[in-house]
């Protein structure tokens, strides 16, 4: 059950259905238009369910309803399966099992990859040159490449790596097939079969993947009893507590609280993310990112700035993109569904493009861990505080205070919440750049073209108070855009020195081309 107080859920209600007018027509099969993409209509429920919209779809959230359902049948002969039974039944499920916002990069990287990576898999022996990843299932006859087919393996396929990484929701998973026609307790591994084909290469990414270093069953280090998943087992200690800033160069762990009277300190959320098994490269090291500054020099000094300026000068416009980025299944994962439809993929190409753009995103993300542990450096919140203490500065005052002068620095707090992991580089910057990267490469162009109507009101810091009209967030028209904005977003949160920002997306591009080169080499099939 989520614990957000309802002025909250309000507000990402709103913002969420704005999102899905951004994104309406992703899910109708065939080509559309821009102009027809943007008249999609969006069905909506009342105000006792916080939803996830998609077009013509809703799906309550979890912890909210009982069982969760479609609100249209789906059709297996002409439907696209991810588009329309999976995603909206799974990111319900990230909100209520990762976070209410999807901003815990870590673990949402990682369930979407190995997701995608379990259709890739799936529909790849009714290609004419794709091989799988992690299963070599030969070539099926071209009469057997229907889209009933390849729907029926990437649901089964869904349906074994969704049981392994969010297994407490087993009957939602079960409820996933049953929607679709299809029969749950079907084991059945005949690869000549598309049944068979979906149980095996979702179990063999199950078996690949489990045991990739990210600890997801909770006894790596050795541990025999009361297994913790995805703790961390490599003993990562913060040089600095909460309550003293020993070094003003090292990352400080905040305390936080949801308004309910219980603080809490964070713990850096899955340091062991940079032992992750990525897909693209061999070893994270291989990426370097440039030192951050030191101490209290004039540099030092001057990103702290930086960033209370950007604090001070906020306009309702960055804070909505702020808000849009900090989500990492909103402010990438929609703008995946939008690219695909605006470029008329088929079944096969928007597994091979959202598949592609998850590893991206996944491989960068264990860069960047293996990066930010390195340096483990300062976020802005700590160092702002640090530097001028009780004095007063100019900035924003918290939700619905706008801008004040008189502000001390001790009580300064970002827009956005600051994450628990520390600041270099940028996670979400490299995330977006990855992803951008990625989309140039596989469309042959940087035009993107996204725009999203965002109500009065909606905003999930200031609920009812921003924007205080109206507006339209966008338009990204190239995909340069977009990760330029993505990576200002985190300036404007106050959640990132702008630094850690350019050096996030210039790792991210770097990974983006190798994920390219790996998901296209499985496509042509020249993979050993």
């Amino acid at each position: 059950m989520s614990h957000e107080q309802p002025a909250r859920r309000h507000g990402r209600r709103q913002f969420l259905k704005s999102l899905s007018a951004g994104a309406a027509g992703v899910a109708v099969a065939g080509t559309l238009t821009r102009e027809s993409v943007a008249a999609q209509q969006v069905i909506s429920i009342g105000d006792t369910h916080r939803s996830v919209w998609f077009p013509n779809v809703v799906v309550p959230d979890a912890g909210l309803a009982g069982t969760r359902t479609l609100s249209n049948a789906f059709d297996l002969n002409n439907g696209n399966a991810p588009v329309e039974v999976i995603i909206p039944r799974v990111i319900p499920i990230i909100f209520e099992f990762v976070s209410a916002v999807a901003n815990d990069a870590t673990l949402v990287l990682r369930i979407t990859a190995l997701l995608t990576n379990a259709w890739f898999d799936a529909i790849a022996p009714y290609h004419p040159t794709a091989v799988g990843v992690y299963s070599k299932l030969g070539r099926r006859p071209a009469s057997e490449a229907t889209i009933a087919n390849k729907n029926t393996a990437i649901l089964f396929a869904s349906y074994r790596v969704l049981f392994s990484v969010l297994s407490r929701y087993t009957n939602d998973w079960r409820d996933m097939l049953v929607s679709a026609g299809l029969d749950p307790d079907d084991d059945g591994q005949d690869t000549t079969t598309a049944t068979g084909i979906g149980n095996v290469a979702g179990s063999d990414v199950v078996a690949a993947r489990e045991r990739d270093g990210m600890n997801q069953l909770g006894d790596e280090g050795g541990r025999a009893f009361n297994r913790q998943p995805y703790a961390d087992y490599l003993g990562y200690e913060p040089v600095n507590t909460a309550y003293d800033l020993r070094n003003a160069s090292r990352w400080q762990p905040q305390i936080v609280t949801r308004g309910n009277g219980i603080f809490q300190v964070q713990q850096f959320v899955t340091p062991q993310l940079r032992m992750t098994r990525p897909y693209s490269y061999d070893d994270p090291g291989i990426f370097q990112t440039p030192r951050p500054v030191m101490g209290r020099g004039t540099a030092y000094r001057q990103q702290a700035e930086e960033v209370l300026a950007a604090s001070a000068s906020l306009t309702d416009y960055q804070k909505m993109v702020a808000e849009l980025y900090d989500n990492k299944l909103f402010g990438i994962g929609f703008s995946a569904l939008v690219a695909s439809q605006l470029n008329g993929l088929t079944l096969d190409e928007f597994v091979h493009y959202d598949f592609l753009t998850n590893v991206a995103s996944f491989d960068t993300a264990i860069a960047c861990w293996n990066e930010k542990l390195r340096h483990d450096y300062v976020r802005p919140v700590s160092a702002i505080r640090y530097l001028y203490g009780d004095d007063p500065v100019t900035a924003w005052g918290g939700p619905g205070k706008g801008t004040v002068n008189d502000l001390p620095a001790n009580e300064w707090r970002s827009y956005l919440g600051t994450a628990d992991h520390p600041e270099h580089p940028s996670g979400s910057a490299s995330f977006c750049s990855a992803h951008a990267e990625a989309s140039r490469l596989f469309f042959g162009d940087d035009n993107f073209g996204w725009s999203i109507p965002v109500p009065a009101g909606s905003s999930v810091v200031e609920p009812g108070i921003t924007p205080s009209q109206d507006i339209v967030i966008g338009p990204w028209n190239t995909w340069t855009e977009f990760e330029q904005e993505c990576g200002l977003s985190r300036l404007w949160g106050g959640v990132h020195f702008m630094p850690s920002i350019t050096a996030g997306q210039d790792l991210g591009r770097a990974v983006g081309k190798l994920a390219f080169d790996f998901v296209q080499a499985h496509i042509n099939g020249d993979v050993d």
